[in-house]
């Protein structure tokens, strides 16, 4: 959602928070609370934390510009109360609405107290197990914690823990990322008030920020067995070690992709188009006698492993609705991750000199029919 339709502090005070905070806030919804004037001057952020979201309503009166935003926090947090005790030391204290930057300090400011708040509230559960737990990890930074109840759910404690200490942004040529780029694990402990001889094993799941599918899908990690006995100290530097090598060999795959792709251009020509960060994809134009088309390399993560997938596309036949005919995607052809790059882009150069002919039969065939 953009910034329009607010009065211009608020939009101001928007457009900073959204454009330098180092979390990816989202403003959810925005409405009007005047009777009169119709601007847009409260709106509702969804905020990261612990791997979820949390939902807080900002309030500003339009009719007041002066006057600081009042806060609304969710309904499961009525006892989060974080500027009970601190008076003056506030950021709202001496707010000043010309100020673009405070809506940034205050929800920053907000959300510490907030991570405080659940680190308390986890601090007092009634359970052995945990309050180990706690002690074996307090010295990591950046953990978070949250205590989730309801009548109708279990109470169970959820730990956001993030891994691997290396600057990922730092080791991507030409970056493109705005945020950085971080793995976490997501940790969840049932509350047990008694005590257990052989607690079972918390629920695990590797998470990170979606951007980096381009480079590493954590989806491809299988996670350590967590043995009987085990706490999360001993649990995490195994796996870290095992992420870090992973990292590593998907940065230098960028490279082994890039040779890939320099080596088709013998045989199709210079690409008309390919991703210069990580090497995914790449376009070419072919022609064929009076028949062209375009083919376009998607190449994985696990490339060479996983080899790529083609498709064609023509430059001259439309479907009904305008698009250009396009192949499925092929994926059967020779291959062994074995071969240099150059015989990789031979024996698919081969395969596509017959494929092209089908392509054009299916081009006609399929104009025929509109």
């Amino acid at each position: 959602m953009s910034c329009e339709g607010f009065p211009a502090f608020i939009s101001a005070q928007l457009h900073y928070l959204l454009s330098h905070c180092p979390l990816s806030i989202k403003i959810e919804q925005a409405w009007s609370g005047g009777k009169y004037s119709g601007s847009l001057d409260r709106f509702t952020l969804l905020i990261p934390y612990c791997l979820d979201t949390i939902k807080w309503d900002v309030i500003y009166n339009a009719e007041f510009p002066h006057a600081a935003p009042d806060v609304i926090f969710g309904p499961e947090d009525e006892d989060f109360h974080p500027f009970q005790d601190r008076g003056a030391k506030s950021s709202l204290a001496d707010w000043n609405n010309k100020d673009p930057t405070r809506l940034l300090a205050l929800i920053q400011e907000l959300r510490d107290q907030y991570m405080s708040y659940q680190r308390k509230r986890v601090g007092e559960v009634d359970d052995d197990r945990l309050k180990f737990e706690i002690s074996t990890i307090l010295s990591r930074e950046g953990i978070e914690m949250h205590m989730s109840s309801g009548i109708e759910k279990p109470e169970e404690v959820k730990f956001a823990v993030p891994l691997v200490d290396a600057n990922i942004n730092k080791m991507v040529a030409g970056c493109p990322w705005r945020h950085q780029q971080k793995i976490y694990l997501q940790v969840i402990y049932p509350v047990s008030r008694k005590y257990v001889s052989t607690p079972s094993a918390p629920r695990l799941k590797l998470m990170s920020t979606s951007e980096l599918k381009s480079l590493f899908s954590i989806d491809d990690v299988k996670l350590p067995q967590w043995l009987d006995g085990m706490c999360m100290a001993e649990y995490l530097p195994h796996l870290e070690e095992t992420l870090e090598r992973q990292i590593l060999e998907a940065v230098t795959l960028i490279e082994v992709r890039r040779h890939f792709i320099e080596s088709l251009a013998p045989l199709f020509g210079r690409p008309i188009e390919t991703d210069m960060v990580f090497y995914r994809k790449s376009m070419f134009f072919v022609a064929s006698g009076a028949f062209s088309f375009l083919v376009l390399f998607f190449l994985s993560t696990q490339f060479p492993k996983q080899q790529p997938a083609l498709m064609l596309q023509s430059s001259l036949y439309f479907n009904a609705q305008g698009i250009p005919v396009k192949s499925p995607l092929l994926t059967d052809y020779p291959w062994s991750p074995r071969w240099e790059p150059s015989q990789m882009a031979e024996r698919i150069f081969e395969f596509l000199v017959d494929e092209s002919l089908n392509f054009k039969k299916y081009c006609s065939e399929s104009q025929l029919q509109h």
